[in-house]
């Protein structure tokens, strides 16, 4: 069985927790910023935790991270 790939672009925009969570920064923070709040900006700079649902996805997606 040859091994198994990274999907490099997912390892890119995830990051995983001591405790196995996914982590990624969420959209919306690149353009048309001027009409977005000063609240909704700053809440965009922290990263948020991947949805139960994605991350068997995301781990399957990267095996070796």
């Amino acid at each position: 069985m040859p091994k198994i790939k990274t999907k490099r672009g997912a390892a890119k925009r995830f990051k995983k927790t001591a405790t196995g969570k996914m982590l990624h920064f969420p959209s919306g923070k690149s353009h048309l910023l001027t009409n977005k709040n000063r609240k909704r900006k700053r809440r965009l700079r922290k990263p948020e935790i991947a949805s139960d649902a994605m991350t068997p996805t995301l781990k399957r997606m990267m095996p070796y991270l």
